[in-house]
């Protein structure tokens, strides 16, 4: 079993999120840790210049609280984490940061775009440095 896993959420797909947090637990050690991590985009700097003062903050501890409703309405105790960045790199830099054992990382059906571009998904398996389990 694992000691610490990482749960990367989409909060546009949270229903997801409950079924992955839910394998997550079965798979704990006891006194393991599982951490809930959302991936804000960057915002572009030109862009930044029009946002309000704050807004950056506020939308992250707006995240914050959201996260922590996933995390509760799944009835887990577990660390609530929000960056912002691209997906794919954040959530391998948390993985490592924290000595995560196991990312279990959602993902869909691939169409061209993924072909070409490739999914977080594909990309967090290509380069994790621990065992990823896919959730279709």
């Amino acid at each position: 079993m694992y000691k610490s896993i990482l749960v990367p959420i989409d909060l546009a797909h949270s229903d997801i999120g409950q079924a992955m947090i839910k394998r997550a637990v079965v798979l704990l050690d006891d006194n393991a840790k599982i951490t809930l991590l959302h991936v804000i985009g960057d915002i572009p700097a030109y862009a930044q210049s029009y946002l309000p003062e704050g807004q950056q903050q506020r939308n992250l501890e707006e995240t914050q609280i959201a996260l922590q409703s996933v995390a509760d309405s799944a009835g887990v105790e577990a660390d609530v984490v929000v960056r912002y960045g691209s997906p794919s790199p954040v959530i391998l830099d948390e993985a490592d940061e924290r000595h995560i054992d196991l990312i279990i990382i959602a993902s869909h059906h691939p169409g061209i775009k993924d072909y070409l571009m490739g999914s977080t998904a594909s990309r967090v398996v290509r380069h994790a440095n621990c065992s990823v389990l896919i959730n279709r």
